[in-house]
C-alpha cells in the first residue's frame, strides 16, 4: 500500500502513444498496459505512471515538471535513446550532482536522463 502522502503516480502527455510506447520498450525496457486508445499505463519503470493522449506535450521550459530517469552508462543510454528514435535537446553536461542529458522522446514531451560524476 503506498504511503500516506508520497508521490505514487505519475500521468504525462504524449502526441503519438504507439511511437512512445514502442520507444521506451527500446530505449528503456519499459511495459505497458493498455488501457482504451488513449491511455497507457508504465510498468516496470520505478514509479507507477502512464501516457494519456494529448496534442500537448511537457516542456520544462514551459513550466512542466522534469522527469529524470537514472543511468549508470550515461553514454550508452544516450546512444540508445537516439537509436529508439529520441531526441537530444541537451547533450552531456555537468551539474552538482554529476552529469546528464535531456530528450524529447517521440511523444513529444522533454525527459531527462543522469548519471553519478564522471571518475
Amino acid at each position: 500500500m503506498p504511503g500516506h502522502g508520497t508521490i505514487n503516480y505519475v500521468e504525462l502527455p504524449s502526441r503519438d502513444l504507439a511511437a512512445t510506447r514502442r520507444f521506451f520498450e527500446q530505449a528503456f525496457g519499459w511495459r505497458f498496459v493498455e488501457y482504451g486508445p488513449e491511455y497507457l499505463a508504465i510498468e516496470g519503470a520505478g514509479l507507477d505512471g502512464g501516457f494519456y493522449a494529448s496534442s500537448l506535450a511537457a516542456r520544462s521550459e514551459a513550466g512542466s515538471a522534469l522527469v529524470v530517469l537514472y543511468s549508470d552508462a550515461l553514454e550508452q543510454t544516450l546512444a540508445g535513446v537516439v537509436e529508439a528514435g529520441g531526441e537530444v535537446i541537451k547533450p552531456i553536461f555537468e551539474f552538482p550532482g554529476g552529469r546528464r542529458f535531456h530528450f524529447l522522446a517521440p511523444g513529444g514531451s522533454e525527459f531527462a536522463v543522469w548519471s553519478e560524476p564522471a571518475a
